[in-house]
């Protein structure tokens, strides 16, 4: 999360609205976000119900939910999906964007 926090603003500046989805209660999830200070949405989701829609993988082993990432445009199609195998298996901020930018090509052709 700390790369969405220190990119949200390019990120916001070229369109790109975060939410992250977390596996917390809505109470846990309000007292993490406001602690924080997260510029971007916060979504509970402690019954998994986003998690399971999108083939996010829990692993036990590896302190449970993978990481996933999901670029979806303006119409609401996922362009991108990002699997990560580790906490640490996410792409940077600058690969998405350079995905919002070849979205962005996309519309004004």
């Amino acid at each position: 999360m700390a790369q969405l926090r220190q990119s949200y603003d390019e990120m916001a500046a070229q369109g790109v609205e975060v939410v992250v989805v977390g596996p917390d209660k809505p109470e846990a999830f309000a007292d993490y976000w406001a602690k924080e200070s997260l510029p971007f949405v916060g979504l509970p989701d402690p019954k998994s119900s986003v998690l399971k829609l999108y083939g996010q993988e829990v692993n036990l082993f590896k302190l449970g939910r993978m990481p996933a990432q999901v670029l979806i445009d303006r119409q609401g199609v996922a362009r991108f999906v990002h699997y990560g195998h580790s906490m640490s298996d996410i792409p940077r901020p600058e690969e998405v964007l350079d995905l919002v930018a070849g979205l962005a090509a996309e519309e004004t052709q």
